[in-house]
């Protein structure tokens, strides 16, 4: 008997179509951004929310995932129902303060690349151009936002 392999997953297929677009179309409108970024931030979110349930590390996403991260918490239920699916937990949203070193230069392209290293290895596919290094080297490097480990 041979073992089959399956390729990356995408973060899309972790919830409905009706709700994928309503999160992209969320992202479009708040980001003034065309559909196929939206479409692109929002899968991206997810393979990252869904990386943060299987991961006991501190992960955060990159400026150009965070919106969708913000997209997806205005919808409670969903967000909430989401969370329990995927990790059995609660998935929280926790901002640090813009003084945490953590968030700029080295140490914020280190985080990114944690969580881009972790992505993969929850076998999602990674969007590159939305995790490059240079996107955290901005004042507002992922808005302070991170995932909290598991208790």
């Amino acid at each position: 008997m041979t073992a089959v392999v399956s390729g990356p997953k995408t973060g899309r297929a972790l919830v409905p179509t009706g709700l994928f677009t309503k999160l992209a179309q969320r992202v479009a409108t708040d980001e003034r951004v065309d559909k196929n970024h939206a479409d692109r931030v929002v899968d991206q979110t997810l393979a990252f929310l869904g990386t943060c349930a299987v991961s006991d590390l501190v992960l955060a996403p990159s400026a150009a995932v965070d919106p969708g991260w913000h997209a997806f918490i205005l919808h409670t239920q969903e967000y909430a129902a989401f969370c329990s699916l995927v990790g059995g937990r609660f998935l929280h949203h926790v901002p640090t303060d813009d003084a945490d070193p953590t968030l700029h230069g080295a140490a914020a392209r280190a985080v990114i690349e944690r969580t881009v290293a972790e992505i993969r290895r929850a076998r999602f596919e990674v969007d590159e151009d939305l995790w490059k290094p240079s996107v955290v080297d901005c004042s507002q490097c992922y808005q302070g936002c991170s995932d909290s480990p598991r208790p």
